[in-house]
């Protein structure tokens, strides 16, 4: 079969007349009817604009470019980087079970939409070994997995260590060393201790002591063979709201309690490793956010405002007093003060990071890690004549999707490849380049074995990827798919699939079955490379 050069036109860009003339002879042309549309183009106009068409390999396009007054996309680089580090992630609640060996944890007993809960999930606490195999197929170099701080310290507090939970993590680190793929290590994703849910959670400054408690246990049993870790999975849901645990409910300040005192906790912990570790262990330490990317709605200063105030407030909190000046956003600060202060605070909501913490936060990291599935379009809203505490207020915007936008099975992931390398540039950018690992990016759907769609939602995102390596001249030194397995997605139960492997959880034994995508990408990390066929867009 003959490979065709695929090039789209937006015909909103280009008139039609002008188009036709530039696209004669030697080059077929194909309507939406005739060829799907492009739904990776990054425009929000109309998609049944988008006209395809298609050239033999070695045609001359020079006339062509010439005609339309632009110039060819040229020499995109489909290899990834030498030493470029691939993996597979997935969070200790979502696929251990083992309930009754561990304490209880903030989301045992909430309820998920689908009635189901994690006691059992995919049983990776017995099946770890079968866990390893698949990524020993797969041919991964990490795996980045989560340790439960439940397990490891069942009363939530430093003075009883449970040894199965010791002999457990120890056999997971030995075997995947065993087959040369590294541990990536969460020592925090969501799954909070009840015993500290019921102090208020990350909202209570206690917490910071006892979780450089828990980490000092982790480097003390694990550190020698663990190379990578991340304290926190960053996400304060169920602060501000009781959508989900811990439901502490303190709209525009219980977000920002959390913030404050996963900084200082993980500041803590970087340089207790440092002073004590790190001379042996040489590992590196991260810390990893929810990189949504958002967009202005419109091209409206308002709207361009809006946009810059939300990635400012969801992700520059915590990028900025790592890489920044030690302090959160100034566009924050002067936000959230004005906002206390017509609502009759004394002071602003927003906690002070003093001098001594501001030096303590500012550089003690070694690598971002960043979430990327979906993007946002951002529009101004006024603002609320209120006097309530609210973070929503405090950001002031409206937040939406594109109804054109690809879906998936989650309502909220849309699939907007150009959100990752936008949001990349944004970080590189604004944070002077720093070294970053994508921590977790994934497609939902209803649990397909072939799963075409994952596919080519890894085709895209990972061509965005290599153009915000290769173009963009961002540092980004890892990749890690969500998720190994189909697992217990927090509030929708197992309602919603991304791994690369089906789970039957109707299963005792709950079979793992490799889908489509796994094989499409182990085929990728033996050849290290996007080498697909040639697209070539015209960005008019």
């Amino acid at each position: 079969m003959t490979l065709k050069t695929k090039i789209s036109v937006d015909l909103h860009w280009l008139g039609r007349r002008r188009l036709m003339s530039a696209f004669s002879h030697s080059v077929a042309v194909l309507t939406r009817n005739s060829w799907p549309a492009c739904p990776d183009s990054g425009l929000t106009r109309n998609s049944s604009s988008l006209l395809w068409f298609t050239a033999d390999p070695g045609t001359d396009l020079s006339h062509y470019w010439a005609a339309t007054g632009m110039p060819p996309r040229r020499g995109f680089n489909d290899k990834f980087p030498d030493g470029f580090l691939f993996g597979v992630a997935s969070s200790a609640y979502q696929i251990e079970g083992g309930y009754d060996s561990r304490g209880k944890a903030s989301f045992d007993g909430f309820p998920a939409t689908d009635s189901s809960n994690a006691d059992i999930a995919c049983d990776s606490y017995h099946l770890y070994q079968e866990d390893i195999a698949l990524l020993d197929n797969i041919g991964v170099d990490f795996y980045r997995f989560s340790i439960a701080w439940s397990r490891v310290l069942p009363s939530s507090y430093p003075h009883q260590v449970n040894p199965d939970a010791i002999r457990y993590y120890n056999a997971l680190i030995d075997g995947l060393v065993a087959k040369n793929i590294t541990p990536m290590v969460t020592m925090h994703h969501l799954d909070l201790p009840k015993h500290l849910e019921s102090l208020g959670g990350w909202t209570n400054p206690l917490l910071v002591d006892l979780f450089v408690d828990y980490a000092r246990i982790l480097f003390e049993n694990f550190g020698d063979r663990v190379k990578y870790w991340i304290t926190f999975n960053a996400n304060w849901i169920g602060y501000g709201s009781d959508f989900a645990p811990p439901q502490v409910n303190h709209s525009g300040i219980a977000e920002y309690l959390y913030v404050k005192n996963v900084l200082l906790a993980h500041a803590k912990v970087y340089h207790l490793y440092q002073e004590k570790f790190k001379q042996k262990q040489q590992a590196e330490l991260g810390f990893t956010v929810d990189g949504k990317w958002y967009q202005a709605a419109t091209d409206s200063p308002e709207d361009q405002e809006a946009a810059t105030r939300a990635r400012e407030f969801w992700i520059g909190v915590f990028a900025n007093p790592f890489y920044g000046d030690g302090d959160f956003p100034k566009l924050v600060k002067q936000r959230v003060g004005q906002r206390s202060r017509d609502e009759g605070f004394s002071k602003s909501r927003l906690p002070e990071l003093t001098q001594e913490e501001q030096e303590l936060i500012r550089g003690s990291i070694d690598f971002f890690g960043v979430n990327i599935y979906t993007t946002f379009l951002v529009k101004d809203v006024p603002e609320s004549d209120q006097r309530e505490p609210s973070f929503q207020h405090d950001v002031r915007v409206k937040v939406l999707q594109d109804a054109t936008w690809p879906g998936s099975g989650s309502s909220w992931l849309k699939v907007v490849p150009s959100g990752l390398r936008n949001v990349l540039n944004w970080i590189n950018t604004k944070y002077h380049n720093p070294s970053i690992i994508i921590t977790e990016n994934g497609f939902s759907d209803k649990g397909e074995i072939h799963d075409q769609g994952r596919i080519d939602f890894y085709k895209k995102y990972l061509r965005a990827l290599l153009e915000a390596i290769h173009e963009d001249g961002v540092k980004v030194k890892g990749y890690a798919v969500w998720s190994l397995l189909d697992n217990y997605e927090w509030i929708v139960g197992y309602s919603e699939k991304f791994g690369l492997h089906h789970v039957d959880f109707a299963d005792p034994l709950r079979k793992r079955t490799p889908k489509s995508s796994a094989l499409w990408y182990k085929k990728l990390l033996e050849r290290r490379r996007l080498d697909e066929p040639s697209e070539i867009r015209l960005e008019l």
